[in-house]
């Protein structure tokens, strides 16, 4: 009797293993996702700040170019979102992100791009940040 209750313990104490380390990963990356997201919320408020300066005469070349690049970047997630609504997008974002990437077109933002693969990039001043 205690061979049986071994053999049938071990698959459930292993599916509770893996549903732990499951749960573990998802967290993960939703705590990635919120920080990416803070990011970029934070970058586009800065570049409307500077768009708004840019109208009054009052940005630099480099505070421009920041909020250029943002701007991309504003795009690249706004053309994902459209993947997004379509059906099967779980299947269809990663191969166009894969596709893109072959081509050599980087369709995510900036900011959901692991930290090796982020192009550099010249940052605004803090003290413009309204």
């Amino acid at each position: 009797m205690n061979v049986l209750t071994r053999l049938h313990k071990a698959p459930i104490r292993v599916l509770r293993i893996q549903r732990r380390k499951t749960l573990s990963r998802f967290r993960f990356s939703m705590i990635r996702l919120r920080t990416a997201l803070a990011q970029e919320t934070d970058e586009t408020r800065r570049m409307l700040v500077i768009y708004q300066r840019s109208l009054q005469g009052k940005a630099t070349e480099a505070e421009l170019r920041f909020a250029n690049h943002q701007l991309v970047d504003v795009l690249r997630a706004t053309g994902l979102g459209v993947f997004a609504v379509l059906p099967f997008a779980p299947i269809t974002i990663p191969i166009l992100i894969k596709l893109g990437r072959k081509i050599g077109i980087e369709v995510l933002p900036s900011s959901f791009q692991p930290r090796t693969e982020r192009p550099k990039r010249i940052k605004a001043e803090p003290d413009d940040v309204v």
